[in-house]
């Protein structure tokens, strides 16, 4: 069974809509394939294969509602099974390790050709785990300023993540990351290259493996919501920076141009490969499916298993970063220095930090001004 998890580091970006469809073209051409719904806290892929809101999902499963196997629907589409996610129910955005560990289990033993798990967005452990339940994850992305920043945010996370649950607890390695901790600024323009050269000379035998499970990491680049051919170059660029600042291959998919058919489509409650197999976006989606048929089902070594992985994060690029505007900046500068964004973007995107950060002294400024009234008045605070 090839596992393809399917994530973006900004939502907004279609990964829904293209985990939906893949599902279903590689239901058309054959194969056997559970579709599942991980964006956890934002469920709506039922919404896009035209399914009635499930009584049973991850939701029921995780609170001990429902066993594993009565998650499992039929679809009305050839080959294609569906678990729902089950929005309604409360915390699932993070998962304990025993809940993940459980439904990574659950997982592995199924019996399909294809397991494609819709993740949501963001760089949560769970969503991260996940990913790195297979070497072929795919990366969605868009042409946009925001969108590549966060994409190459979660391919940063990722391999951190691989880094923190490849060296165990008591090695060098650890210690020396541990130790990085406390200067995140610093650790920010270390690139990922030169942190594992001084890895190695601290604790060669575990920085090895961990080179050697990068060799077998092989995430995949999809550019959805393109305009123009001009707009495929960005992802020749992400390639680039991933190469220079992150020392990671990826494999580029393929591009989906913007078209309205989707729009239609969602609103008749079909997938686009139904309503429309022949418009721009059905046949991307067609040609990606059958680049992901052609390929090797790779795994990871037999000795590196994610329910081990520790719970603690060490969380460089964490979720939090993303609205940290001094490490936003540092994204911004590796992508520049490949010219990934063009001098026009930066310069758009540092009005709109400046923006995000007056809107905040003015949001500081009035808290201030309620708490110093409270204080006037004899509250406590």
């Amino acid at each position: 069974m090839q596992i393809i998890p399917v994530a973006s580091g900004k939502g907004g970006v279609g990964k829904s809509l293209l985990s939906a469809n893949l599902a279903i073209t590689l239901g058309k051409a054959g194969k056997k394939v559970l579709l599942v719904d991980l964006d956890l806290g934002a469920s709506n892929l039922h919404l896009v294969i035209g399914q009635q809101s499930p009584k049973v999902g991850l939701g029921t499963f995780l609170t001990g509602q429902s066993k594993f196997e009565e998650l499992i629907i039929k679809t009305d589409y050839d080959n294609v099974d569906f678990i729902a996610g089950d929005s309604e129910i409360p915390g699932l955005t993070s998962l304990k390790v025993s809940q993940k560990n459980e439904l990574i289990k659950n997982f592995t033993r199924s019996s399909y050709d294809y397991l494609i798990l819709d993740l949501g967005a963001g760089t949560h452990l769970t969503i991260l785990d996940m990913f790195l339940l297979s070497p072929q994850g795919i990366i969605v992305t868009a042409p946009t300023v925001t969108a590549t920043l966060n994409g190459y945010l979660f391919l940063k996370n990722i391999v951190f993540r691989m880094m923190y649950n490849t060296f165990k607890k008591t090695s060098p390695a650890y210690t020396y990351l541990e130790s990085l901790k406390h200067d995140s600024a610093s650790l920010q323009r270390l690139y990922i290259p030169k942190l594992v050269e001084n890895l190695e000379r601290s604790d060669p035998v575990e920085t090895a493996l961990f080179k050697k499970r990068m060799k077998e990491f092989h995430p995949r680049l999809i550019l959805n919501m393109i305009d123009d051919p001009k707009d495929a170059e960005r992802a020749q660029k992400i390639r680039r920076s991933c190469q220079q600042y992150l020392g990671l291959d990826i494999e580029h998919l393929g591009v989906i141009y913007r078209d309205t058919t989707q729009d239609k489509a969602l609103a008749s409650r079909l997938p686009v490969v139904v309503y429309k197999p022949q418009s721009i976006i059905g046949q991307a989606i067609t040609r990606i499916a059958e680049k992901i048929i052609q390929s090797e089902t790779l795994t990871f070594d037999e000795d590196y298993d994610i329910t081990q992985a520790s719970d603690t994060s060490f969380e460089i690029a964490s979720e939090e970063a993303t609205d940290d505007f001094s490490q936003k900046m540092a994204y911004i500068e590796e992508l520049a220095g490949t010219g990934a964004l063009t001098l026009g973007e930066l310069a758009e995107t540092l009005k709109q930090q400046q923006f995000e950060l007056d809107c905040l002294k003015k949001e500081n400024t009035m808290l201030k001004k309620k708490l110093l009234d409270a204080a006037a008045k004899g509250y406590k605070i």
